[in-house]
């Protein structure tokens, strides 16, 4: 029943959205003339690895330089910062929900050198396919904002990450599908400019917000 949900979903999604691909597919075209998606590894199901689609956002080959994406990022283009800001350039990922690499609700998919860090929390968040959104999604959907530049990947791996395995791990043991349509439903409404203040939410230890949340 989740998977067919999920296909119709997607496929109306697809077909509702396919205006605006097609204007952000022009936009980024007529910004720097490159490629207009960008696809990366991640882990799935199983750590199965499969590729996520994005509207690209940065210059070419951004990769070689960093996985993370640091406030005011230089290799963010003209466009590619609206769309982030708007998180526009997360709607390929509908490509992903339809054909079963992702599914609606459930941890955000990781690049392997992450996964291998924290092996265990992935064991049990892997049983099932990675997701578009989820309490860790919402609480942390400025994460960029949180870096600083000189030390990007440390703080990612000893502070957000682990706090966002936690998160994802306490809502996996209370899911159901009331709280998963509740969690779709915070997504859709803060979604770029109508996002409000990140706030600590139950399946988070308020005692390990971190600063600035």
């Amino acid at each position: 029943m989740r998977r067919a949900f999920e296909m119709i979903v997607a496929t109306l999604g697809l077909l509702i959205l396919s205006p605006v691909f097609v204007v952000i597919a022009i936009a980024i075209k007529l910004d720097d003339g490159q490629t207009v998606f960008y696809k990366q590894p991640r882990v799935g199901k199983a750590f199965r690895a499969f590729h996520i689609y994005k509207f690209r956002s940065m210059i070419p080959g951004s990769d070689r330089s960093g996985l993370l994406t640091a406030p005011e990022d230089a290799r963010l283009t003209r466009v590619g910062k609206t769309l982030r800001r708007l998180k526009l350039d997360e709607l390929p990922q509908l490509f992903n929900l339809l054909i079963g690499d992702m599914q609606l609700v459930g941890p955000r998919p990781e690049v392997a050198r992450y996964v291998e860090r924290f092996y265990t929390e992935y064991q049990q968040l892997l049983q099932d396919r990675p997701g578009i959104t989820d309490p860790a999604t919402l609480m942390y959907r400025r994460e960029d904002k949180m870096f600083i530049v000189k030390n990007l990947e440390e703080r990612y791996i000893s502070q957000i990450l682990p706090n966002k395995l936690r998160i994802s791990l306490a809502y996996k043991k209370r899911r159901d599908a009331r709280s998963d349509l509740k969690i779709l439903l915070k997504t859709v409404f803060c979604l770029g400019a109508f996002s409000p203040p990140n706030k600590p939410n139950k399946y988070e230890d308020s005692s390990e917000v971190m600063e600035g949340h």
